[in-house]
């Protein structure tokens, strides 16, 4: 009996270590929104974002917008979805903030309030500490964090989410996707504690915030923020790990993996603990869709 369950966690270790071998990266944060084309326009004159990708699908009755800071190749993207007809979404309490760095947060600020942004906090130090920080909303209400760094390749550098246990959460994170603990930092006096996940250093690339109010274990995840999507060199085994990582700690898988009907691209998708949805998505089919 020893010998046979040694034999079955053997092929489980090995599994489990494919995450940290693979290429990985974030890819993009899919969103609804009420009005592509006046996203685009602020998202492009007031962030300086590029318009990447725009398509129309009217027999499915949606649009979609990539947008970014650099090709999509490199650089971490928002798809912007646009379903026909609907004008307004609930993001929800759990959605917290996308972050955009720049070296001057304060011209941006004027910028983004000369086009009608909404600044929910004026430029500034954040408490008790040097970072200059501000806030802004977009047209539909997502918050945006604008943090003051230096050159940085991914200036879109993270997505924020609400969690009910963090330390759940980060083994997640690090056991499923094979992402590194950045840092972690407890606020007690605002009671709150965060961690700062990702690939690479956060000066580098695109990281997940993850952040715990003291005592909140459930979120509403409204209809309006929908994934983030991140590249695999195996959906099979990626999903494979997920699963079990899944039975350990708690998800839902939404897709098994395979390829989409039409697009033949494979992906699998499913939900964390807290049920924000990631999708994996195949390296090169990823590649030869943008090419194609």
């Amino acid at each position: 009996m020893a010998e046979e369950a040694a034999k079955a966690v053997e092929p489980n270790a090995e599994l489990l270590e494919w995450p940290k071998k693979d290429k990985r990266r974030l890819l993009h944060a899919v969103y609804r929104v009420g009005d592509l084309e006046r996203t685009i326009k602020f998202y492009t004159e007031g962030f300086g974002m590029k318009l990447l990708r725009h398509r129309d699908i009217p027999e499915e009755k949606y649009s979609n917008a990539f947008l970014g800071f650099g090709p999509e190749e490199s650089n971490f993207v928002v798809e912007l979805t646009y379903n026909y007809g609907v004008n307004s979404y609930d993001i929800g309490s759990g959605f917290g903030h996308f972050a955009i760095a720049t070296e001057d947060v304060y011209k941006l600020v004027e910028k983004l309030r000369a086009i009608g942004g909404n600044i929910t906090r004026e430029p500034g130090p954040v408490k008790g500490g040097t970072s200059v920080i501000a806030f802004v909303k977009d047209p539909d209400g997502y918050t945006f964090e604008l943090i003051q760094r230096g050159p940085t390749p991914e200036p879109l550098c993270q997505v924020m989410l609400r969690v009910g246990d963090l330390d759940r959460s980060i083994k997640f994170y690090e056991k499923a996707l094979g992402m590194k603990l950045l840092r972690k930092i407890d606020r007690p006096e605002q009671k709150y504690t965060l961690a700062m996940i990702g690939y690479d250093d956060e000066d580098k690339t695109t990281v997940l915030e993850l952040t715990y109010n003291y005592g909140v274990t459930e979120y509403t995840k409204g209809n309006a923020y929908a994934q983030v999507a991140i590249c695999t060199d195996d959906v099979y085994k990626s999903g494979e790990v997920v699963n079990l990582v899944i039975q350990e700690l708690g998800g839902k898988i939404t897709r098994q993996p395979g390829p989409i009907p039409g697009i033949n691209t494979k992906i699998t998708s499913f939900l964390d603990p807290d049920g924000w949805k990631t999708v994996l998505v195949d390296n090169e089919d990823f590649l030869k869709e943008l090419h194609g």
